[in-house]
């Protein structure tokens, strides 16, 4: 509906330096943007303009509804629009509001003074604000601009929201509005108007004021409601965001919670362990006290008669093995404790001790080497023992 802007666009290096300029600026003329979303809404940028080139990424000044002034980067230029089977361009600027991409832009058609915006139309106020269901339903981070055009298309293709009006002294070459489809010549004889999607406007005629203020409280009506929509939106993705907190924090206690489970859960299988090798040990030690009772009631008769090295007897070779190094042992030590005393009180040359704690000494670490395999064996000849006997166990769980 309007002729490609006639001054040349900008070409991808130019963008790029440009977007990397303005979005880098620090201090009081900084564009009011989170520095975790400035890649984003670069490459948001870079993607319209290689997409659509008729849109180019500006800077200016946007005035809010409460009256705040704020410099924000826009993309402004047309966005094809097919109509009856002829390509218009429709003029918009995009802005990018302080929280984009978080939130959707704002859209306005920006008609030229030989255009009227539509009234009604489902999709554009009288002010040219346009809201789409792309707009609407924004979802962050997979909405984007290039999506967003080519939506605005497609909706404004159905209907389109701005027509040419009549002009007053026609001028004998009408402009072109940007067909990229030349249409076939109209039939009409009264040339000089510039093509619109509805065809040629209609003479304006008197409209009912009450027609008039019918009109405005309809409009009027569906941005408030649209504006209680938008709060309700804000007001749904606070709480969402809340549950999606506490629901971080229950699964990280959930884990928490599950990881002392199991170290219970193996802590309780290391006792059952222990405890079970308590009850085999006192099984086998019960057993050695039914065996042996018989003897001990026997050496109580026979008190006077009791030898010393009889009372105990080895069960078998490791056990006997195991008591004479024990024994060969402590008496080393002993032999040794005695030198020690002879040698302070004189008794014994300090030449002669040495000689003689040297081959003692040398002797013990045999008797100790030897008891440490001999202990070695008997604790393997007991596991095999033990694992032997647990199927029969009464106490086995």
């Amino acid at each position: 509906m309007v002729p490609p802007p006639s001054t040349p666009s900008l070409d991808s290096q130019q963008i790029q330096q440009f977007l990397s300029s303005v979005l880098s600026q620090r201090g009081p003329s900084s564009l009011p943007y989170t520095e975790d979303s400035k890649w984003l809404i670069r490459q948001h940028l870079l993607s319209l303009t290689s997409r659509y080139p008729s849109l180019q990424p500006k800077t200016a000044t946007f005035t809010h509804n409460d009256g705040r002034s704020v410099n924000l980067l826009q993309a402004d230029g047309t966005v094809p629009m097919p109509y009856q089977g002829v390509t218009y361009n429709i003029p918009i600027i995009i802005w990018l509001i302080e929280s984009y991409p978080r939130y959707p832009p704002v859209v306005y058609v920006n008609p030229t003074r030989d255009m009227i915006i539509k009234r009604p139309h489902p999709h554009v106020s009288p002010s040219g604000l346009v809201s789409i269901p792309y707009l609407q339903n924004w979802i962050y981070p997979s909405s984007n601009l290039v999506d967003l055009v080519i939506n605005l298309g497609s909706a404004f293709s159905h209907d389109p929201p701005l027509y040419s009006q009549r002009r007053s002294n026609p001028n004998p070459n009408p402009p072109n509005y940007g067909q990229q489809q030349q249409p076939p010549p109209p039939r009409v004889a009264a040339a000089g108007y510039p093509p619109s999607p509805y065809g040629r406007a209609q003479p304006s005629q008197t409209e009912d004021a009450a027609e008039v203020y019918k009109r405005n409280a309809v409009n009027k009506l569906v941005e408030m409601v649209h504006g209680d929509i938008i709060k309700m939106r804000k007001e749904r993705e606070a709480e969402m965001e809340g549950l999606f907190s506490a629901q971080g924090v229950l699964r990280k206690r959930e884990e928490e919670v599950n990881k002392g489970l199991k170290e219970m859960q193996d802590e309780k299988e290391a006792l059952e362990q222990q405890l079970q090798v308590v009850l085999m040990s006192t099984d086998v030690l019960a057993g050695w006290v039914r065996e042996n009772e018989g003897k001990i009631k026997n050496l109580g008769k026979n008190n006077d008669s009791v030898d010393v090295d009889e009372v105990f007897h080895c069960a078998d070779v490791l056990s006997k093995q195991m008591l004479d190094c024990t024994a060969a042992d402590l008496a080393i030590e002993d032999v040794v404790y005695s030198l020690d005393k002879a040698l302070q009180e004189g008794a014994v040359p300090f030449d002669q001790y040495l000689r003689n704690v040297r081959l003692l000494s040398r002797e013990q670490f045999f008797h100790k080497a030897t008891a440490a395999k001999v202990r070695a064996a008997q604790m393997q000849a007991q596991v095999a023992s033990m694992a032997a006997r647990a199927p029969h166990s009464h106490y086995a769980p």
